[in-house]
């Protein structure tokens, strides 16, 4: 049964089609722009909101290279294996009601969204899991490949659930990169190596080495370049632009039936990862608006919208990556506790909040700016 409400009124027992609802076409010129008022908002608090997300532009470097070395600098092989960009200014877009309300900074710029590049990996997941290629989350990767990055006795044990929800602990060595050597704990760099290794399921780290394996692993599944089932599956059905590119690394061609495939980046840690617009971002965090659904068209299917909104049981804050919850407040406190972040470095955030029926896309906001920014953006709205 479907509940809404308007104007203080819940209106029960009728399901709206998805064709009651505006989806823009892909010509962004025509994406529709209401007045702000007539969307719900006083200008004055949604102007103020703005005025304080230019304020706290990221102060990190604008040579996304530089930035990612600095920020990982205490990690060993930290060399940059992938295309990186100057990045643009503070950007964001508003939409409510698939309308928009309102656009800053360089929307049109093509740039490097970081971890966010892991949304659009979990996208292609869902894909297959909706076409059957994957039977059951439940599976191992090495019931579906013949890999060796999956055939130790550690490794042949995780399953898709674990590398959707970075719960696998996969161990290796992937283009260069030991997985022990991002993000290492401890303040020994000589115990990094001889850490602890988990069982598959039991703890949660958010690892790029792993999240790049399952990328690997979905490209041995699909038997085709991923950005050529994003493209086909997603982004042109929801119109997209034709200007965003999924990078790999320089050292990750593999060989797929006999074709040099370029295996993608699942982030911009080490350059790649997915390069993109705010507007297509926007059409993305819209189509997670919609739980997997554009026009007549199910993209992804709304049990893949509950499954990738089932908090992890090691962490409560995520769901598959990189959908960030928000059900115990604590991601966003100040924000509504059914919404999902889609989040990168940068910062780059991807705001769906179905409670208003609200995207909000902020692109290199200061990272302790966010919650503030999006209380600002929730308190201009009226109705």
């Amino acid at each position: 049964m479907f509940k809404l409400l308007f104007f203080g009124v819940l209106l029960v027992g009728f399901q709206v089609e998805s064709s009651e609802y505006y989806f823009p076409p892909k010509n962004t010129a025509d994406w529709q722009q209401k007045k702000v008022q007539s969307l719900g908002f006083s200008m004055k608090r949604l102007n103020q909101a703005i005025d304080f997300a230019k304020e706290q532009e990221s102060e990190r470097p604008r040579d996304q290279a530089l930035s990612s070395s600095l920020g990982f600098a205490r990690e060993p092989y930290n060399q940059i294996l992938g295309p990186t960009t100057i990045r643009g200014a503070q950007t964001g877009i508003i939409l409510r009601h698939g309308y928009i309300a309102a656009v800053w900074g360089q929307p049109h710029k093509v740039d490097m969204t970081h971890s966010i590049s892991k949304s659009f990996l979990s996208t292609v997941a869902a894909l297959a899991y909706d076409r059957e290629l994957i039977r059951d989350l439940d599976d191992t990767l090495s019931d579906y490949i013949n890999s060796p990055y999956f055939e130790s006795e550690h490794n042949k044990t995780i399953t898709w659930e674990h590398m959707l929800r970075q719960t696998s602990a996969w161990e290796g060595t992937l283009w260069d990169k030991p997985d022990w050597a991002d993000r290492p704990i401890g303040d020994d760099a000589f115990n990094w190596p001889n850490r602890e290794v988990h069982e598959a399921g039991t703890e949660w780290k958010y690892n790029d080495v792993r999240v790049n394996a399952f990328a690997l692993g979905l490209l041995e599944l699909w038997r085709r370049p991923l950005p050529q089932v994003l493209k086909q599956h997603v982004m042109d059905p929801i119109g997209a632009s034709d200007t965003w590119r999924w990078h790999g690394y320089e050292n990750s061609w593999v060989e797929i039936d006999g074709l040099k495939v370029q295996s993608v980046s699942g982030g911009g840690h080490w350059g790649g990862g997915m390069f993109i617009n705010a507007y297509d971002q926007a059409r993305f965090g819209y189509l997670t608006l919609r739980k997997g659904k554009w026009k007549d068209e199910q993209i992804f299917s709304e049990k893949w919208y509950e499954l990738a909104t089932t908090p992890t049981e090691q962490n409560n804050s995520y769901g598959f990556m990189n959908w960030f919850l928000n059900s115990d407040k604590k991601f966003l406190p100040s924000a509504s506790a059914d919404s999902i972040t889609h989040l990168g470095a940068g910062t780059n955030m991807v705001y769906v909040d179905p409670k208003y029926d609200l995207v909000v896309v902020a692109r290199w906001i200061k990272r302790d700016a966010m919650d503030a920014f999006i209380k600002q953006v929730l308190d201009s709205i009226k109705d």
